[in-house]
């Protein structure tokens, strides 16, 4: 049994770590859902980090949690941004006003004994400005019937509550107004769809939820309605620093096997070498980010992840050769997971920078 870990300099991360990188090649060959590495998260006290100790939580400060990122998405990125979701609900959850939420979902969330995500992603992208919202939600006796589905959802056939965004409609018509609730999962007229096939972490089963007439009553009203409900309570920040967080922890995962690769030739060690003072930098500026004393902007903070951990990927797999190749080698994995990073929670302006760079033009 694995101790708790009370800090991100407990020697219990390390062994929590240790047991998730035995697990990884394993989730990614088969795409099954990772229940042990999720086990080990409850049973380590990772679920705490993130919760107030009122609310059962030990309320690592921000800077302690992207510690605690960097490490847990190098030894295991999947179960780590499967994480990221949990916590994303939990955080909502936490800061609502609803009080009666809070004490209905909390406790068996902190604990580990339950499990919610979010579906949230339509309510920040291009689908907000479609004719029809794709989630609405209509006022209804003690609570709301919400119609439509959310595209991309992580572990949703998993939880037993989806935090979801709708737009409220009246009279048929659809308002300005947004709200968010915790939808169960075993109400009448949800359903989850086969998750997609991805290119990489497959296993995190990230594909829509479907609802069709579900009713949600008022105590599982995470906020709203009211204008741009993804700008209030915590965690409204899409593409902030965890998601740079994941992306330096996976090339610090393939820059320690390039290093490994170096020890052997000589030939490798001056590009390991740039790769290591480039991590240093941006790391150094994420963690700066994480303290609130920002040294660039969150924007150009994701592009340098992003960037790097590309190339890392792709430098350790040059590294390794044919051997790298191989379906079950960690530097083919490496390379596939990197390639997430361009696509999840990335803004415009980081993606058009990803575009130059990869086109060779000035970023």
């Amino acid at each position: 049994m694995l101790d708790r870990v009370t800090s991100p300099d407990d020697p219990a991360l390390d062994a929590l770590c240790e047991a998730l990188k035995l697990l990884s090649p394993k989730a990614d060959q088969s795409g099954e859902w990772p229940a042990e590495a999720l086990r080990l998260f409850g049973e380590s006290g990772v679920y705490e980090w993130f919760v107030k100790p009122h609310h059962g939580g030990q309320g690592w400060n921000e800077e302690a949690i992207t510690r605690g990122y960097l490490t847990l998405s190098e030894a295991f990125l999947s179960a780590t941004f499967i994480l990221t979701q949990r916590v994303g609900a939990c955080r909502r959850i936490e800061a609502s006003k609803n009080d009666a939420l809070k004490s209905i979902l909390l406790p068996d969330l902190v604990s580990g004994k339950a499990f919610a995500t979010v579906g949230i992603s339509h309510l920040t992208t291009s689908r907000r400005h479609l004719g029809r919202p794709i989630l609405t939600a209509e006022r209804a006796d003690g609570g709301y019937l919400l119609n439509g589905y959310a595209p991309w959802v992580t572990g949703a056939e998993r939880a037993e509550h989806v935090v979801v965004g709708a737009v409220l409609v009246e009279e048929g018509e659809p308002t300005n107004l947004e709200l968010l609730v915790a939808a169960p999962t075993d109400a009448k007229g949800v359903r989850t769809p086969e998750p997609f096939s991805m290119v990489s972490l497959t296993s995190s089963r990230t594909g829509p939820i479907e609802l069709d007439h579900v009713f949600v009553p008022d105590e599982l009203v995470v906020g709203g309605p009211t204008e741009e409900v993804m700008k209030t309570g915590v965690g409204a920040r899409p593409g902030g620093p965890q998601t740079s967080a994941l992306a330096m922890g996976s090339a610090r995962a393939a820059i320690r096997l390039l290093e490994a690769e170096a020890e052997r030739r000589p030939d490798l060690v001056e590009a390991c070498e740039a790769l290591l003072e480039e991590y240093a930098e941006v790391l150094e500026d994420l963690m700066a980010a994480a303290r609130g004393t920002p040294s660039c902007s969150g924007e150009s903070l994701r592009q340098r992840a992003n960037s790097l951990v590309l190339r890392a990927s792709q430098a350790a797999l040059t590294a390794t050769k044919g051997a790298g190749y191989l379906a079950e080698a960690p530097a083919g994995r490496y390379c596939r997971e990197a390639l997430f990073f361009l696509v999840w929670s990335c803004p415009a302006p980081v993606q058009n920078a990803n575009l130059c760079e990869l086109a060779g033009l000035a970023v």
